[in-house]
């Protein structure tokens, strides 16, 4: 008996269903308006990054290196280096880290930056994005042992003393000590795949300085000196001479040189050295820090313009029926109210969702194209995480529908239903990405406004050792991309139920 009442509620729903798809797909205007919903996304999006190409750079040049896990990366220092074959060590007394920044006025402030660093690495080769391990000291972060861009492990909090580094195979291990006998280990790297051969020796860098004006945070240029002793070296080391190189070839997109704050290497006292040098060994984040690039959300600025119609087609689909009575043939059609609803709002879901994947899926590659294409660097992302923005953009289009259909049952008036859902969803995020607002009230719209939905776009990566402006008006969302997506779907959810219960206990 149960089954039977099962299947014939399934089958109950499954007719239902099909018959607001086919009440959709017979009215010409909302297929049209989804149709124009789609190209919106995409022609808005493709328009949105139509910049001209930055000077002094063609299209061979835009890439990030990259590192050895396929991510962004600055790699830019002062290196004074030599060769090191097979097992060896490498020890030095880092004696001070000292730094300068260009203020913008005209002078230049002496202090190191926080993210500075002066000390020891062996890399795998000069070429930007290879393998490395290095231990340093760091202007206001202490001793860290860092390796391959993304990896870093606190030490003690120091500025100077005696640093080692030990190469056994392809593990790397970092030492440090306050007097040159008494070593404290500091962390371990094991990278997989390390050349015989690889260049090993002293590094100095520094990112730009933050400034914050009246306007917001700003960067302006530093750079930071290394002071050496003489280096102790044990194992396969070559005879030659040690040798400078600026390794970028510039201080890369976390940096900068002026004609005041230059790098360089000098040869000190009993064979030390000092290293003068500015960028940043790390990964790349969005941000001032990004330099003249896009990162894949920002293909997807288009959203916008296509979300205003799906909201617009999604608040008709019941505002339309009550308007002109059509409604009360549905219902007499099919008593269980709920189920209209229900069969609606997977209508409603399933055509803008398929609107925002479609989208997603075109601008997304071809604005990657375009936007190299034109010398602009566009952030590298895993194919995974590319799958999620696509995918994420059709979730977020059909949850807006959904909101939009549950609303418009809610006050059964299009006009003013479009309006309460816009200023929800998609006024809030663009108020909190525009840098109008304090960066608090910013994150808070982020967190509770339906517009939390938007973080399932955000690719930009967070490291807590660089330095960056975190913050919604640079791209970075307070929630995780999944958990804002659920914020709106939340509110999707509450907004149908409450349509259900009305819907239950009104006269339509």
């Amino acid at each position: 008996m149960t089954a039977t009442r099962t299947a014939t509620v399934r089958a109950g729903f499954l007719a239902t269903l099909h018959a607001e798809w086919t009440k959709f797909r017979t009215v010409r205007g909302w297929v049209l308006a989804m149709a124009g919903a789609l190209l919106a996304t995409i022609v808005v999006g493709l328009l949105g990054t139509a910049a001209p190409a930055p000077a002094g750079r063609g299209s061979d040049s835009a890439s990030y290196p990259r590192g050895p896990g396929g991510e962004a990366v600055n790699d830019s220092f002062s290196f004074v280096h030599r060769t090191l074959t097979g097992d060896g060590s490498l020890t030095v007394e880092l004696r001070s880290l000292t730094g300068l920044a260009d203020t913008g006025t005209g002078k230049t402030a002496r202090g190191a930056q926080p993210w500075a660093k002066a000390g020891i690495i062996v890399k795998e080769s000069l070429a930007q994005g290879s393998p490395y391990a290095a231990l340093m000291a760091t202007g206001g972060h202490g001793l860290r042992m860092q390796y391959d861009y993304t990896h870093d492990t606190a030490g003690p909090r120091v500025r100077q003393g005696w640093l080692r580094l030990v190469r056994s195979g392809d593990v790397l291990t970092g030492y440090a000590s306050a007097d040159g006998s008494r070593w404290t280990r500091v962390g371990r790297a094991k990278l997989p795949g390390l050349a015989r051969t690889v260049r090993a020796g002293l590094f100095t860098t520094s990112p730009q300085a933050k400034q914050d004006t009246g306007a917001g945070a700003g960067f302006s240029p530093a750079v930071a000196t290394g002071t050496f002793g003489p280096p102790v070296l044990t194992g396969g080391w070559s005879p030659s001479p040690w040798r400078g190189t600026q390794v970028g070839g510039d201080a890369g997109t976390s940096g900068s040189y002026t004609d005041t704050l230059k790098g360089g290497f000098t040869p000190g006292d009993g064979g030390g050295f000092a290293v003068t040098g500015a960028g940043d060994i790390a990964p790349v984040v969005g941000g001032p820090a990004m330099g003249a690039g896009f990162a894949v959300e920002n293909l997807l600025v288009g959203t916008f313009a296509g979300l205003i119609v799906v909201i617009a087609v999604g608040t008709v689909f019941i505002t339309g029926e009550y308007r002109s009575g059509l409604l009360r043939t549905t219902m007499t059609a099919t008593p269980v109210r709920g189920r209209v609803l229900g069969a609606k709002a997977l209508v409603a879901a399933g055509v803008a969702g398929a609107v925002g994947l479609v989208a997603a899926a075109v601008a997304v590659p071809v604005g990657e194209r375009g936007a190299r294409g034109r010398g602009f660097l566009v952030l590298p992302v895993t194919s995974a995480t590319e799958a999620r923005v696509i995918a994420g953009t059709g979730l977020l289009c059909a949850a807006a529908a959904v909101l939009a259909l549950g609303v418009g049952a809610l006050l059964r008036r299009s006009g003013t239903a479009v309006a309460l859902v816009v200023a929800s969803l998609v006024l809030p995020f663009l108020l909190a990405t525009s840098g109008v607002l304090p960066p608090g009230l910013s994150e808070w719209l982020l967190r509770v406004t339906p517009a939390a939905g938007f973080a399932v776009q955000q690719t930009l990566p967070r490291y807590a050792q660089v330095l960056s402006v975190y913050e919604p008006s640079t791209g970075y969302h307070p929630l995780a991309p999944w958990a804002g997506l659920t914020v709106l779907c939340g509110y999707a959810a509450l907004a149908l139920g409450l349509a259900a219960v009305r819907l239950r206990g009104r006269d339509v």
